[in-house]
């Protein structure tokens, strides 16, 4: 039984959650451990620094001219103590995501979320960035999936001829 929640890193991201700035936490705990985990130091509930509503405000407050929203990667494992900072963030009106290597998110934690990622970590499979990836990032405001979004657009070719393009538009 968790009786606190802790994080192990703590960073402003710009390109997990698309079109947002988040003050990211990396919460310590994890219970899944998946294979090739780029954060195995995150597998020991007593590492890390304790979070909790005034760790989260103080952190808010240092850095609340850069971010539009807070990412909590892990945690859904103790929802009583992710729930409260969740209610946090929203009183700041900051968007909300988490990333759970489950395949749901925990109901309980869906009214107080703007983004959720589930799926654990498949090496083979990749992560967002591939099409066959098992993890989902879903916008729950507009029930989106918004993995395409992190997929290469096809190259196209550069070297087009100026007479190409004028007869384009005679």
């Amino acid at each position: 039984m968790v009786s606190q929640l802790k994080y192990c890193a703590e960073q402003i991201i710009l390109q997990e959650i698309p079109g947002e700035v988040c003050l990211s936490f990396l919460i310590s705990g994890c219970p899944i451990g998946c294979a090739g985990c780029h954060s195995v130091d995150s597998w020991d509930a007593e590492f890390g620094t304790a979070i909790n509503r005034f760790v989260l405000l103080e952190k808010i407050e240092q850095s609340r001219s850069l971010i539009t929203g807070v990412l909590f990667m892990g945690g859904e494992w103790a929802s009583e103590f992710l729930i409260p900072l969740l209610q946090c963030c929203r009183e700041f009106e900051l968007k909300t995501a988490l990333y759970t290597g489950l395949d749901y998110c925990p109901s309980e934690l869906l009214p107080y979320l703007d983004f959720v990622k589930t799926g654990r970590w498949i090496k083979e499979l990749g992560g967002l960035e591939q099409p066959g990836t098992n993890q989902r990032l879903i916008d729950l405001r507009q029930s989106v999936c918004l993995n395409p979004l992190f997929w290469q657009a096809p190259e196209i070719p550069f070297a087009i001829s100026l007479t190409n393009i004028n007869k384009t538009f005679d």
